[in-house]
């Protein structure tokens, strides 16, 4: 009885397991969004040519998106905890992974692997976080993706100082073994609330499920709109390093340029959250979507004159776009099938993901030039306001 009195919504117990899920979030998005800084070094330590690595990288983030997208879906009757679990130890094996192959084919699963654990934990902590909550849902949406845009601050630099001081092999193992340590505190402290509901749909009822929603316009539009709404960001990752550099940049200072887009986001990781309790989330999702385009846009003007404003906007994009578009979709779908509906739309994201490397890298490697990439950025923005606007006029 005192364990049920404590374990309730919005209680003290409900922010722990916020503070727990904010510190793996930090591992998820970090590592597979710094594919654009492991490129020069994993090339030179075993001689794989960039555009070969970035396909590498694009697997990546396949599993990351596909991959735990399905693991959510079909896994959604399973225990939360012990898929943590699994993930965490996943990630131990990992760490030391590079000591032992170097090939492109050894890699690809070394990296697959890792983009398919730390997916899964982003599917699982970003689904089950908010069920812990009623009236402070959006805030605590807002808390642990500040984990995450803290990731996408912090690792991009913190990866490039670990492969060039301490090189490819020891700086991986260093910091996945850090990973590794943060998944497990997430297994052991994150799992739903007894309160909540959890499906208990069955392999065929999930596709019987899944066939009804796929016939509907609102989904295929939200389905276009989501993989869009990333995809703007996953073609800047693969060569915005390089864009900062060209404009006048080091080595450093582009890295944590870029970097810095990410520590932008926890701004509006943390604002968006109570903006979407006060004037809904489709607002703000928009809203955020709208700063995206517009930062993207200055990047059109040469020079570093306007990069500053650019990185700002494109950074509030960013963290508004990521924290909201789960209490978004979950004022749309059932809650009752948390995973299933965060790790559907995953899949929706990983379909870009795993085009969207390669195509960045080749746009700049083949016109010789940053003006073909950041035109594709824009349109990717423009493309996922007006899908998700039109898929979500009734909400």
């Amino acid at each position: 009885m005192r364990t049920d009195r404590a374990e309730r919504p919005d209680s003290y117990r409900s922010w722990v397991v916020a503070s727990i899920g904010a510190v793996a979030m930090v591992f998820t998005f970090g590592t597979p969004m710094s594919y654009g800084i492991f490129r020069d070094p994993f090339s030179d330590a075993f001689g794989i040519s960039p555009i070969v690595l970035s396909g590498v990288f694009a697997v990546m983030l396949f599993t990351f998106f596909i991959g735990s997208g399905l693991i959510g879906v079909f896994g959604t009757r399973y225990r939360a905890r012990a898929i943590l679990l699994v993930c965490g130890l996943a990630t131990a094996v990992l760490a030391p992974a590079l000591y032992f192959t170097g090939s492109v084919v050894g890699l690809t699963v070394v990296f697959a692997a890792l983009g398919l654990a730390s997916g899964t934990v982003y599917v699982l902590v970003a689904s089950i976080v908010p069920r812990w909550f009623e009236s402070r849902r959006g805030a605590a949406t807002g808390l642990i993706f500040v984990g995450n845009g803290l990731g996408l601050f912090v690792l991009p630099p913190v990866w490039q100082v670990a492969l060039t001081e301490f090189g490819v092999r020891r700086g991986f193992l260093g910091i996945i073994s850090i990973t590794t340590v943060a998944f497990l505190l997430a297994g052991v402290v994150c799992r739903r609330p007894r309160w909540a509901k959890q499906s208990t749909a069955t392999a065929d009822e999930l596709f019987e499920w899944l066939a009804r929603l796929g016939g509907t316009r609102t989904f295929q539009l939200l389905f276009v709109g989501m993989a869009l709404s990333f995809a703007w960001y996953q073609l800047l990752a693969a060569y915005a390093v390089d864009l900062f550099a060209a404009r006048g940049l080091t080595a450093a200072g582009a890295s944590a340029a870029f970097g810095l887009i990410g520590g932008v986001s926890i701004i509006s990781r943390i604002g968006s959250g109570y903006l979407a309790d006060t004037i809904g989330s489709r607002r703000a999702f928009l809203g955020s979507l709208v700063s995206a385009t517009v930062g993207i846009a200055l990047l059109f003007v040469p020079g570093v004159s306007t990069l500053p404003v650019a990185i700002f906007l494109i950074g509030l994009g960013l963290g508004g776009s990521a924290t909201l578009y789960i209490p978004l979709l979950m004022t749309i779908y059932s809650p009752e099938k948390d995973t299933a509906i965060v790790g559907l739309f995953n899949v929706a994201i990983g379909i870009t993901a795993l085009a969207m490397p390669p195509l960045g890298t080749a746009s700049v490697a083949y016109t010789d030039g940053f003006t073909v990439a950041i035109s594709l950025t824009f349109l990717a923005t423009a493309v996922g306001i007006w899908t998700i606007a039109a898929g979500t006029s009734g909400s």
